[in-house]
Order: C-alpha cells, then sequence, then structure tokens
C-alpha cells in the first residue's frame, strides 16, 4: 500500500533565505540547512519522503508569514554545514561517521501573491489546532494537516475561507 503524502511546514528567517531566494535557485531547488532541534530533525529524519508537500513560512518578518509553497525532493541526509567551523550552523560536536544533524533537499511550487501572516492564520477556526499557533511552540519544520494545507493555499491564493 502506498504511503500518503504528509504535509508539513518549514520555518525560515526571510533575511537569511527568503522564498524569494528560493526562486533564485537553480532549479528553484535548494538544501534545507540548520535544523539544530531534535524533534524537527527527527520530522525530518523519519517522516519526510520525497513528495511531500511544504509551507514556507517566514519567520521573524513583519509580519511572520507563510509566504508560498514547496515540495520535498530529496530525504533527509547529513548537514555539511555541521562540519564546517566557519558556518553559523556548525556543531564541534558532530563526527562525520554519526552525524546528528540532517537536511532535506526542496523545491519551489508557488509563490503567494499575499502572504498568509500569522495575525490571519489566528483568526481561522479550522486551524485553531495548528502547531505553530499553539503558544510556546518554536519547532522549525512541523507536521500540518492536509486540511490546514488546504485552507492556508487557499489563502495564498486569494480565496476567500
Amino acid at each position: 500500500m502506498a504511503r500518503a503524502k504528509q504535509y508539513w511546514l518549514m520555518k525560515s528567517e526571510a533575511e537569511c533565505f527568503s522564498i524569494h531566494d528560493l526562486a533564485k535557485a537553480p532549479k528553484q531547488t535548494t538544501y534545507w540547512d540548520g535544523v539544530r532541534n531534535y524533534q524537527a530533525r527527527n520530522f525530518m529524519r523519519d517522516q519526510m519522503k520525497i513528495g511531500d508537500e511544504v509551507l514556507f513560512y517566514h519567520s521573524n518578518a513583519e509580519p511572520s508569514a507563510v509566504a508560498g509553497t514547496s515540495v520535498i525532493v530529496a530525504e533527509a541526509y547529513p548537514d555539511h554545514t555541521q562540519f564546517i567551523k566557519t558556518e553559523q550552523h556548525y556543531d564541534p560536536k558532530a563526527k562525520p561517521d554519526n552525524p546528528p544533524w540532517l537536511m532535506v533537499d526542496i523545491k519551489l511550487q508557488a509563490i503567494f501573491a499575499e502572504p498568509v501572516g500569522l495575525d490571519v492564520l489566528r483568526t481561522i477556526p479550522a486551524l485553531k489546532d495548528m502547531e505553530l499557533l499553539r503558544r510556546g511552540s518554536r519547532l522549525s519544520v512541523m507536521p500540518v494537516t492536509k486540511a490546514e494545507y488546504d485552507t492556508i493555499v487557499k489563502l495564498g491564493q486569494g480565496k476567500k475561507r
């Protein structure tokens, strides 16, 4: 039996890497590096598969918002930045023979004409249980339901709730 597609939200600070940077990347594809939270890493390692769809979220932006969508095009593999001393995400405890940190590759699907702001997301009853909206939630990679994904994509396409 085929595995059901899963849906995710991945956060990036727009100043560091925005959805527009993804649009400019070769083949509109990049690796998603720098995840340094074990729960987020485990989602990437154990559950993310090629073809899964992603909400691309700009965090620490004005406003923080879902800016568009992407798709997983390569499953988890070692994040090379953990081994490079000059990299922001260098981890001196990481060992090449047992790397703790992983990354996946994503490809751009769509940039929303109007990003869907966090303030808007909070007003939508269908999203009331979404992990992103839970007080204290800080994960940079989190699952979303198909219904949550579809609701946000409709909003991003300018359709009414």
